[in-house]
């Protein structure tokens, strides 16, 4: 039997998220200096030491988020595999390409984006208010870090931070330099670059953005599936995600056999295993371990949308199909 405390461990509630302001080598960078980044679960892909992990159980992916104020954006990197974003809070443009003028969305709360593996990305928050978006990361070590634009590094050095081969970042104003022996992080040559995609708007929007209020429609009696070989947006990056609305939700007992997590995106939600139960609110996070019978039932009325994530053991790997 799970306790109570027990469950309450696996919790990280909205309000005791740790930001780190340090966490990339932009955070000196004018425009990107304002943004605070989160490892909610896992090890997260963070190049500072003072980034705060909130729980720590390999889960075959990462749970994250960035919190920005207006106009603050997120340089442009990439990942070896899956980075999934869901709208918490605010208005969010996402770019992309090598100088992030390949295309761009624009995304509202709730709606989901599968950032096509491989290619440069970048965000900015573009509300009236402090945003927030949620980030799902594939695999336990989040593929290996960061690979980001060369002019974000040249960028970086101009404002004292200095990212080392192996992703560790050191910063001059603190009186920080590279240890001896140890080189920067290489600029992808222009060969590098040229394996880099260039997808436009009209490439990726149909396969790789999924409305919120599309998703809750098809979530009137059953979940929608949003993320997986069969979902909305079809993919293997090593987790599926669903879409679970006060019409598709169900008291029945049931469990999986990787761990998982519930996200809520509105409304509150009560969730219950044989232990006990505990209610979640929009912006909190659960981590539900595998073979724990549990059910996720709202616990109040009104608009009620909850995101779970599953892990499937896939390999996390390429979503870029172009």
């Amino acid at each position: 039997m799970v306790t109570s405390a027990e469950m309450e461990a696996r919790i990280v509630r909205y309000g005791d998220l740790r930001p780190c302001k340090t966490a990339f080598i932009d955070a000196h960078t004018p425009g990107s200096d304002q943004k605070e980044n989160f490892t909610i679960i896992g090890g997260g892909v963070s190049e500072s030491p003072d980034q705060h992990v909130h729980i720590s159980i390999p889960h075959g992916f990462n749970i994250g988020a960035a919190g920005q104020p207006p106009k603050c954006r997120n340089s442009l990197h990439s990942h070896r595999t899956a980075e999934v974003f869901f709208v918490l809070k605010g208005r969010w443009r996402f770019f992309w390409g090598r100088w992030g003028d390949a295309g761009e969305v624009v995304l509202e709360e709730g709606d989901i984006f599968n950032i096509p593996t491989g290619t440069f990305r970048g965000f900015e928050n573009i509300g009236n208010d402090y945003g927030m978006i949620m980030a799902i990361l594939g695999g336990d070590d989040a593929g290996g870090g960061v690979i980001w634009a060369p002019q974000v590094i040249e960028d970086a050095a101009d404002h004292g931070l200095v990212l080392s081969e192996e992703g560790k970042l050191y910063d001059s104003k603190q009186g920080q330099t590279l240890p001896e022996g140890v080189k920067p992080m290489p600029l992808l040559t222009d060969n590098e670059l040229k394996t880099y995609p260039e997808p436009t708007t009209a490439d990726v929007i149909p396969g790789y953005v999924a409305r919120y209020w599309d998703m809750v429609a098809l979530a009137d009696r059953t979940p929608a599936k949003v993320i997986g070989p069969d979902a909305m947006l079809r993919d293997r990056p090593g987790f599926e995600v669903s879409l679970i609305t006060r019409g598709s939700a169900s008291d029945a007992m049931h469990s999986h056999d990787n761990p998982s997590v519930l996200m809520p995106v509105t409304g509150h939600w009560k969730v219950t295993w044989g232990g006990g139960s505990a209610t979640l609110a929009p912006g909190d996070t659960m981590s539900v371990p595998e073979h724990l019978a549990h059910s996720t039932v709202p616990s109040m009325t009104g608009e009620a949308a909850l995101y779970h994530i599953v892990g499937t053991g896939d390999p996390a790997g390429p979503t870029w199909q172009g």
